[in-house]
């Protein structure tokens, strides 16, 4: 069975070779080199063997992607000519080495592929820097730095820092997650005599250092308090202290129940920070709304129920499956289509194979113009529905004459069901027209309460009392506000 033999040079001179390894070298008849631009070749070179670089595909390819397929290539052709290659990589095979993970896939089953370890450079950084790795450390690749995360609980190691363009990213992201002035380690050429530099700086610069190169790495210790933000392990930990033994009294108590008011009262202190404008008040606002999330899930934790976790997976997995239009092969071009395939899937996925059932489910704790407002927009997917808003308009004059014919008789049952049409067939027309009736209500009131304001200071400052004017003169003054408010 062909076979290829992936041995690590270790991150520094020939001295850090293994004996199996340097063996290997030295029996070898066709040796690759991932890169000449190691300090353990030079021995290699003394010792007289002869070997290939692929520096001249670096210089060839456009992206790194595509220098590794290349490299993977030539290994794999080398292999097919050959019978045996022995492919050398600097530090350990299996660490940063993407060249050897292409190899590895594309060897399966008919070719043998042995891995010879070595020291890596990360053993060199933990070296150097006197860091235990059992207190944590995330390794992140400076070339991926777009799908990956430091975790500012432990030590992270970014690779590949191979120049200040990559540095100016790497920092970028990491002032995201860290302050402006914290403290991080930049080591170039760890584990090599002669070679090594370990600098402290601030994060700030990590793109004004002049000497980064292919040798490059980040060390990003702990975050204490340098941390930009709070995460949502903080808050979920703090939850469930405030809950524990030595926590609040009242946190303690709590139940579900007691906490419904409170649960009420932050949706809608949202809903008035955003009709405010406010930025800040929103996000203070949405913070307290998220902590009712923590909350309620902190209490079924206790309970052996659910945990927060369990909410996080169920609403992204939901997410996904409501999007068969984003996620999987349904045709989705318009808000409308879309709305159409989350209500499918959503039925499809409950079980539910009548739309009587999907207007049963809108929850009847919702303030009614929201409720009829969700009503008839499920109706209207069974295409029971206006075409246009103007016949919508003529089903509210019609609603509003039945009105006019039933209040006289003073049945209050009659009235307060012909008052319930006008306003359902009011929320169609708001609907049709794109307008949420319970919004534009809300914001109705406030203006009704600014206008009155009005009129009622300017009746103060003409020395009147609203209780003491005609409604002749407080309209008149109800249309200056208008002007005003």
């Amino acid at each position: 069975m062909p076979k290829i033999i992936i041995i690590g040079l270790g991150p520094g001179d020939y001295s850090q070779l293994s004996l199996e390894a340097l063996e290997i070298i030295k029996n070898s008849e066709i040796l690759v080199l991932r890169t000449e631009k190691h300090p353990a070749v030079d021995y290699i070179r003394e010792l007289g063997i002869s070997f290939i670089s692929c520096d001249d595909i670096y210089d060839s390819c456009e992206s790194f992607d595509e220098a590794y397929k290349s490299i993977c290539r030539r290994v794999l052709d080398f292999c097919s000519e050959k019978g045996q290659v022995v492919y050398a990589v600097p530090g350990h095979p299996l660490v940063a080495e993407k060249s050897v993970e292409l190899i590895a896939a594309e060897a399966g089953k008919d070719i043998q592929v042995i891995i010879i370890p070595a020291l890596s450079f990360i053993d060199a950084i933990l070296s150097t820097l006197r860091i235990d790795p059992i207190y944590g450390l995330k390794i992140i690749d400076g070339l991926n730095i777009k799908g990956q995360k430091p975790d500012t609980k432990c030590g992270n190691i970014i690779t590949q820092v191979y120049n200040r363009l990559a540095a100016s990213e790497i920092k970028l992201m990491l002032m995201n997650h860290y302050k402006d002035d914290f403290e991080i380690f930049v080591i170039r050429a760890a584990g090599v005599k002669g070679l090594e530099h370990v600098e402290k700086i601030s994060l700030y610069e990590l793109d004004r250092i002049e000497w980064v190169d292919h040798l490059t790495s980040v060390y990003v210790p702990p975050a204490a308090e340098g941390a930009r933000y709070r995460n949502f392990d903080d808050l979920t930990e703090l939850m469930e202290s405030l809950r524990g033994d030595n926590g609040c009294p009242w946190d303690k108590k709590q139940t579900r129940e007691s906490l419904k008011p409170y649960l009420l009262e932050e949706t809608f202190e949202v809903l008035d920070a955003i009709d405010k404008g406010d930025i800040s008040l929103i996000a203070e606002e949405l913070g307290d709304l998220l902590l009712q999330v923590v909350f309620h899930s902190q209490i079924a934790k206790e309970d052996g129920e659910f945990d927060v976790n369990e909410v996080i997976t169920g609403i992204v997995d939901k997410l996904i499956i409501r999007h068969p239009h984003v996620f999987g092969d349904v045709k989705a071009t318009s808000e409308s289509g879309a709305l159409k395939s989350w209500e499918a899937s959503k039925r499809e996925h409950k079980g539910i194979d009548t739309y009587t059932q999907t207007l049963v489910d809108v929850p009847g704790v919702l303030p009614a113009l929201m409720r009829a407002y969700k009503v008839q927009q499920k109706a209207a997917l069974a295409g029971f529905d206006w075409d246009n808003a103007e016949d919508a308009f003529s089903k509210v004059y019609e609603e509003t004459e039945e009105v006019r014919e039933v209040y006289k008789n003073g049945e209050k049952a009659i009235i307060e069901g012909e008052i319930g049409d006008l306003l359902f067939s009011v929320v169609n027309v708001s609907r049709l027209l794109k307008v949420q009736p319970e919004l534009a209500l809300r914001a109705t009131t406030e203006k009704f309460i600014n206008r009155f304001k009005y009129i009622e200071e300017t009746a103060l400052q003409l020395g009147r009392k609203l209780d003491k004017m005609s409604l002749q003169e407080m309209d008149k003054l109800w249309n200056e506000a208008k002007q005003h408010v």
